[in-house]
């Protein structure tokens, strides 16, 4: 894809589907399948919404996600560090990550790059790899609206009031607290 097509393709998303910016807030173990959960804390624009996504990963990509989390060095390259290793080496940069879309019960995100001629490209991901190598490149990370519309929890979704929605920078505990008291169908549950 070339660099036009991405800018029409960009303009034509923000203003249909904007991009809401997010960071990774923490990864958690759902408490009744022992399956990893990375968290998105979405940075909406009305400061007063609190809200993230929940997406259900594999324990390989909560490792790597945390790995990069914490900044720790696993001695040899990971895949996700031999991908950003391999991106480096071509000259190629990771621009950003989006969470586009959810198809069934799937997530789907895209990588967006820039090769070192200025073109730009777009590749296909899981949401757990795409956000383990936006880690490990410094690249912002997005949630579509139409996903985030479908995903995200906020506070007035708890049908049973439990409790303040967890800011960025809250505890694991209080994290943990905070989803095993959620209805689960206002979590909703989404596959990799």
């Amino acid at each position: 894809m070339t660099a036009d097509e991405v800018k029409a393709q960009s303009t034509r998303g923000e203003s249909e589907d904007r991009k809401i910016p997010a960071e990774v807030h923490g990864l958690m173990m759902e408490p009744n399948s022992n399956q990893p959960i990375v968290i998105l804390r979405l940075h909406e624009r009305d400061p007063e919404e609190s809200s993230v996504v929940p997406i259900w990963i594999g324990i390989f990509e909560a490792g790597a996600i945390q790995l990069a989390i914490e900044g720790r060095d696993p001695g040899r390259p990971m895949t996700h560090d031999l991908l950003k290793n391999a991106l480096d080496l071509v000259g190629a940069e990771v621009i950003e990550v989006v969470v586009r879309a959810i198809e069934g019960n799937t997530f789907l995100a895209v990588v967006e790059l820039v090769e070192r001629t200025g073109e730009h490209r777009l590749l296909d991901a899981r949401p757990s790899d795409a956000i383990a190598l936006a880690l490990r490149a410094g690249a912002p990370l997005f949630v579509r609206q139409s996903v985030a519309d479908l995903a995200r929890v906020k506070q007035s979704d708890q049908s049973d009031g439990a409790g303040d929605t967890p800011t960025a920078g809250a505890d694991e505990k209080k994290m943990k607290k905070w989803l095993e008291e959620l209805d689960p169908k206002a979590l909703g549950k989404y596959e990799m």
